[in-house]
C-alpha cells in the first residue's frame, strides 16, 4: 500500500545499538551489496543489491542512515 504523504516511500528502522550499516563487497566480482552487521556475532544480513548510487542513496535513505557505510570484504 502506497503511502500519500511520504511519496509511496515508507522508512524503515533497525536498533543502531545491535547493527551496523555496511556495504559487502566482493573482490572477484565488484559486486556490492547494502545489508547490516550484528554488533555481538559479526553476521551479516543482506538488505538490497547496490548497483550504483542511486541504490546506495536509496540505501541510506530508507534507513535514515548518515555519514560513512564501512566496507567489507
Amino acid at each position: 500500500m502506497k503511502h500519500f504523504l511520504t511519496g509511496g516511500k515508507t522508512s524503515a528502522r533497525y536498533d543502531s545499538e545491535k547493527l551496523t550499516p555496511v556495504i559487502r563487497c566482493s573482490i572477484c566480482t565488484g559486486e556490492q551489496v547494502a545489508g547490516f552487521r550484528d554488533n555481538s556475532t559479526g553476521k551479516f544480513t543482506d538488505v538490497m543489491l547496490i548497483r550504483d548510487s542511486r541504490d546506495l542513496d536509496a540505501f541510506r535513505r530508507k534507513y535514515g542512515i548518515t555519514g560513512d557505510i564501512e566496507k567489507i570484504y
